[in-house]
Order: structure tokens, then C-alpha cells, then sequence
């Protein structure tokens, strides 16, 4: 069991990430991959890659395989600090990790399994092998994570919405206690079940991090070294249809006929609650055409805008997630039947608007 001793400090000093992190997302991803865990909500995603990372491309992520068993430990230096931009920032990261910091990790993996030969330039920070495990995390990412990453995003913005609202209802308290079956919140203590080993951590005043992931499955994880960056991260809730749903594209279509594509995008993206700028960047349209589609939205009913500081907070109207969530989702209740009844009306004053 790992046990956070927090102070007061500590505690106010507690962040959740402003966005999914991609190192921790590749690496929890290629665990999964190489396992049997969670068949329902990962085992189609699985079957898919395994058959795209056969051949040729199987040859270009070799160099990260014997890196990421399936169970186990992991080299801390392939998930750096949080922070980074994005994947190419962040594999940039991982090829600047200090020598040191490759040896230790890297001994720590060689005594509890054999590692190639190879990994021995690694340690020593040869710079041709750094460039040879950047390509390799680069190419399992463009096949395995990329084209995901929109769900992805989205799950991790609706786990972000939640722990605000956890926060907002019943203080650190319930925050930390909701994370997860295995987290429990025993002031001043944050006792981590299922670690594998059992240890106490002092923060000594340094800010931690709560990072929501897609790939991760079950239980939290955090970094070995706890001397590095305080990183906790756990899964999201996950919807088991995901990846078939992905395929089908079937929410995307029916927004998209009922909307247009550019709208519906827009609404799906308000979803978790956003700003113009960042809604700007989910859906990569400029500011200005975030904040006239937001304007078209809210005009039919189905956004509400309000004034957080010198930005703007979009969320939706129970109209707007009523239509968002569709009308088979919306027939389960005589309440939210009534809702998408409704709808019809707002879709009325949303295409006077130009909307479709």
C-alpha cells in the first residue's frame, strides 16, 4: 500500500491536469495491449491493433516493447513530468532524460527481467538509440493512440467537469475519496491500495498532480520515484462500447444530419464544459468561429454561456445534452422524453440561425 501523508499545505497545493497526457496514455495503452485485462472495454481496441502493429510496423515500436511489460514496472523516464504540449514535446522529454535517471530506471527494470542488449546504450544515453526509442514511441502513438483521441479527450474533460463538481459540493473531502474504489482519504492520509509495495511519501510542500486516464484500467498508478514530479494517475469511468462505437461513428452521424458536421462537432466539444478558446482548439476552428457557433447554440436553447473572469464558460442546456445524448437515450424517462419532445423547437430556432 502506498500512504500520501499530506499537510495542509499539501492539500491546497492539489491539481488535476488541464489535459490527457499522451505519455501516460501510450504507456498504459501498451499495457493493456500486451494483456488479457479489461476484454469488454478494450478487447476489440486490442484485436484491431494487434492486427495494424503486425510486420513492418511491429519492427518500428520494437525498441518500446521490452519497456512496458504488461506488469510490472515501468521506467519512470517514459512518462516525464506532466505538462508537455503534446506528444512531440513530450517524447523530446523522455530522449533529455539525464544518464542518471536512465540507469536507475533501467537496473530497477533489469532486476526484475531480462533486457536486451541494447538497452545497455540507453543507459548510457547513447543519443542514436535515444532517437531509436523516440521513433519507436512515435510510431505506436500515430497507430495505437492518435486516432483516438478524441474520445480520449472527451472522457478525460467529463472526469475533469466531475471532480470540479466534487470539489465544489463536498471539498477535498469527497474529491479525494471519489477518485477511485482502491484511493481512500484518511486525513491527513491518502492510502493507495494495489501498490506494489508498501510505502509512506512525504510531499514536503511539493504540489500534486491528479491526472485522469483513458488506457488506465482499475487501479491508480504513479511514478516509482517519488522524488521526481508528485504524479498520481487514475482511470476514467469508461463506456465499454467505445471503441465499437467509434468505428460505427453512429453519435457523430446523427448529430451531423440533425445539425451539420461543424456544429455538431461544436456542441459534442461543450459537452464537459469549456471556454471559447478551448473549444476553439477541440474542434481546430478559429476563436472567432468557436464563439459564433456557441452564439448560434445558445440562441436555440441548447447552450448556456457564463462569464469566468476575462473568459467565457460554455456548458450545455438540459435541452442540449438531452439532444446530444439522442432520442433512444432520451426515451427512457417520461422527464427526458419530454426534454427531446422539446428539442424539435429548439432545432427550429437553432436552424434560423443558419445551424445544418
Amino acid at each position: 500500500m502506498l500512504r500520501l501523508h499530506l499537510t495542509t499545505d499539501d492539500l491546497a497545493q492539489i491539481r488535476v491536469a488541464t489535459a490527457p497526457d499522451p505519455m501516460w496514455e501510450i504507456l498504459l495503452s501498451l499495457h493493456l495491449l500486451r494483456s488479457r485485462a479489461a476484454p469488454v472495454a478494450f478487447g476489440a481496441w486490442r484485436r484491431a491493433m494487434r492486427g495494424r502493429l503486425a510486420g513492418a510496423e511491429r519492427a518500428r515500436i520494437e525498441p518500446l516493447v521490452p519497456l512496458a511489460p504488461p506488469v510490472g514496472y515501468s521506467p519512470d523516464f517514459l512518462t516525464p513530468s506532466p505538462g508537455a504540449a503534446g506528444t512531440a514535446e513530450g517524447i523530446e522529454r523522455v530522449l533529455a532524460t539525464p544518464r542518471r535517471h536512465l540507469r536507475a530506471d533501467l537496473t530497477r527494470l533489469a532486476s526484475q527481467r531480462r533486457l536486451p542488449g541494447w538497452t545497455g546504450a540507453l543507459a548510457d544515453g547513447d543519443p542514436a538509440t535515444l532517437r531509436r526509442l523516440g521513433t519507436a514511441i512515435a510510431a505506436y502513438h500515430q497507430v495505437a493512440v492518435a486516432p483516438h483521441w478524441q474520445q480520449i479527450h472527451a472522457r478525460f474533460d467529463a472526469d475533469r467537469a466531475l471532480r470540479g463538481r466534487m470539489l465544489l459540493d463536498g471539498g477535498v473531502d469527497r474529491l479525494l475519496n471519489g477518485l477511485n474504489p482502491a484511493i481512500r482519504w484518511r486525513p491527513p492520509v491518502l492510502e493507495m491500495r494495489h501498490y506494489r509495495a508498501d510505502r509512506d511519501v512525504v510531499l514536503d510542500g511539493r504540489p500534486l498532480l491528479l491526472v485522469p486516464s483513458f488506457f488506465c484500467w482499475q487501479h491508480p498508478i504513479s511514478l516509482y520515484d517519488w522524488d521526481r514530479p508528485p504524479t498520481l494517475v487514475y482511470p476514467v469511468n469508461h463506456d465499454v462500447s467505445w471503441f465499437a462505437s467509434a468505428a460505427r461513428g453512429d453519435p457523430e452521424r446523427r448529430l451531423s444530419t440533425l445539425l451539420g458536421p461543424s456544429r455538431a462537432a461544436v456542441l459534442d466539444a461543450i459537452a464537459a464544459g469549456c471556454t471559447t478558446t478551448e473549444l476553439a482548439r477541440r474542434v481546430g476552428i478559429s476563436r472567432a468561429g468557436a464563439s459564433q457557433h456557441a452564439t448560434a447554440l445558445r440562441d436555440a436553447g441548447l447552450v448556456v454561456t457564463a462569464r469566468l473572469g476575462k473568459a467565457v464558460q460554455h456548458t450545455l442546456t438540459p435541452l442540449g445534452a438531452a439532444l446530444l445524448d439522442g432520442p433512444a437515450a432520451t426515451s427512457h424517462s417520461g422527464r427526458k422524453a419530454g426534454c427531446f419532445q422539446r428539442d424539435v423547437k429548439g432545432v427550429a430556432r437553432f436552424r434560423a440561425t443558419g445551424g445544418g
